[in-house]
């Protein structure tokens, strides 16, 4: 870490140098060796943070490697009940803070920094099921249709919704890629994916998908260098995710459509049109890129539960 960040850094003050060391280590470990995407980087320093600002204010001093190892369970309990009164964090939240320390803790156990055995025993809170919120099909291509073709930005974002509702890609993903990337030759090749943890996976491109993209790499008022971003901003750099969401949001406004039409809403829709059409649970999984079918698993519940709606406004006992 660069002397510079180092003075900026809020942790220097509440941790002593042993264990500003580890934490650094530690999101080393995570960037470079475990390939976590910067959203997944921020929530764990964001949590981490949290967590030592708090147990160094519990106990008044600087948190240490020592201080860490030797914390109890009414330590870690109040931590968690902080999360919960002073920063009013929701349970999916508060879970997840708990699973990055957790991860930070046996980081520090296997590496034979610190051990303590008390923060396995905390219970993680009972998070809430949500099921993802579709749009149908029809909405999403009036949406699509908003855009003005002759507007290089309009271009551009509807080129990178009809990918993300074509392809299920996460956003990130698509912002990711590079004009190299994508497939030149036809209309119905495939595109080569790195998803989370780097994982690689290939997903088919249709031909409504192909030509929104290459019409947006051809409008955008800059070079089209292999190295080039397909999805740039107004300064010519890669388009910023925030940008994206803010657009669709803005639009999504104007449109009436609800809160949740975001730009993951049409990775959501995008698999659960898929189940709906007859789709097999595994090659949307794989086409997702979920390490877990339980994840994928949840798309079937979004058709149990609107299955279950149909039945109880058209069964004449219901």
């Amino acid at each position: 870490m660069s002397k510079k960040k180092q003075e900026t850094d809020p942790l220097l003050a509440l941790t002593t140098a042993d264990l500003y060391k580890s934490i650094g280590d530690w999101f080393d470990v995570l960037r470079y060796e475990r390939h976590v995407s910067e959203h997944t980087l921020r929530a764990y320093q964001k949590d981490i943070g949290t967590f030592v600002r708090f147990l160094s204010k519990y106990n008044g001093a600087p948190l240490s490697i020592s201080l860490l190892a030797d914390s109890d369970i009414p330590a870690f309990r109040a931590w968690m009940a902080s999360l919960t009164i002073d920063n009013e964090l929701s349970a999916t939240s508060r879970s997840r803070a708990l699973s990055a320390v957790r991860r930070f803790m046996d980081w520090l156990d296997k590496q034979g920094i610190a051990h303590n055995p008390y923060i396995k025993t905390l219970r993680a809170p009972k998070k809430p099921h949500k099921l993802p919120r579709p749009i149908s099909a029809e909405r999403i291509f009036e949406l699509l249709d908003q855009y003005d073709a002759r507007n290089w930005e309009d271009c551009r974002d509807k080129a990178l919704f009809t990918l993300l509702y074509g392809t299920g890609l996460r956003i990130q993903e698509a912002l990711s890629l590079n004009i190299e990337d994508w497939p030149q030759g036809s209309d119905t090749d495939f595109l080569t994916i790195r998803g989370k943890g780097k994982k690689e996976r290939k997903v088919p491109i249709l031909k409504r998908v192909h030509e929104a993209v290459l019409e947006a790499i051809t409008a955008a008022p800059y070079a089209q260098t292999p190295e080039r971003p397909i999805f740039v901003g107004v300064r010519g750099g890669r388009l910023h995710q925030g940008v994206a969401q803010r657009n669709l949001r803005k639009l999504r406004i104007s449109f009436g459509l609800p809160d949740s039409a975001t730009p993951h809403a049409l990775r959501h829709s995008f698999a659960t049109h898929l189940l709906e059409e007859g789709a097999n649970l595994r090659q949307v999984q794989e086409l997702l890129g979920h390490s877990s079918l339980s994840t994928t698993q949840r798309y079937t519940d979004v058709d149990n539960a609107k299955l279950f709606e149909v039945y109880k406004m058209a069964h004449p006992r219901s």
